[in-house]
């Protein structure tokens, strides 16, 4: 039962990004069975098209679900189906009532349970977790989000160091008494097994995860170890 997180993905030199790397050696096949779901972005064709361009199809074979012009008639057996669903960054609440809507967000459960490994970024990380900060409700101020579909314990905070807003506010959230949580800087990912943290990898040095509780009136933050991918 494996889920990878994290907090964004920059533009980097290589043709394939190290945690897609990272992902792909995860699923343990020469060639993985990739699907990729675009919601948070309303299935934007530009969205489905940059997903498709970060997996080589020389190493993954690559499909993808669409809700609003949903042609897929059985979502969870195409789930099962695959070794990663790898979930679009976008609008967090948008996502998760189309989801529910749709009854993908049971299905997602289902594949998780049965060893689908579930990732994705922004979007595509905060919706596993119970709760979070996120600009679905309003582009230019972050608000909290508390109805994640839980497969995670506690609050997520992605592109920790990547947006301005997002450590403050987090830290203010948390001192306030919001339910502690995961922080994830952009270029570093978290490995959970199960709901345990199996371990925090970055393609950027610098770039970890950090776990946020309240200490007194504040909020402490503790960077997590990560192992830099090569």
């Amino acid at each position: 039962m494996t889920i990878v997180p994290f907090g964004g993905l920059r533009p980097t030199p290589g043709p394939t990004h190290p945690i897609i790397d990272y992902l792909l050696e995860l699923a343990g096949k020469p060639r993985a069975k990739v699907c990729f779901v675009p919601t948070a972005t309303g299935d934007s064709a530009e969205t489905l098209l940059a997903m498709y361009q970060r997996f080589p199809a020389a190493r993954a074979e690559r499909t993808h679900l669409e809700l609003f012009h949903r042609t897929v008639e059985d979502v969870r057996s195409l789930l099962l189906a695959q070794d990663i669903v790898y979930v679009a960054g976008g609008n967090t609440v948008n996502l998760l009532a189309i989801w529910r809507a749709h009854g993908v967000h049971e299905a997602m459960r289902t594949a998780w349970e049965n060893g689908v490994i579930l990732t994705g970024g922004s979007a595509g990380s905060l919706c596993w977790y119970e709760s979070g900060t996120t600009d679905s409700f309003d582009l230019y101020a972050l608000k909290p989000l508390h109805d994640g579909l839980g497969f995670l314990p506690g609050s997520h905070c992605p592109h920790y160091d990547g947006e301005p807003q997002r450590r403050p506010l987090y830290q203010s959230l948390i001192a306030s008494g919001f339910p502690p949580g995961i922080a994830i800087d952009d270029d570093a990912a978290v490995r959970y097994e199960g709901t345990e943290i199996a371990e925090v990898v970055s393609a950027r040095a610098g770039a970890t995860a950090y776990h946020v509780e309240k200490n007194g009136d504040a909020a402490r933050e503790t960077p997590l170890e990560a192992r830099l991918l090569a």
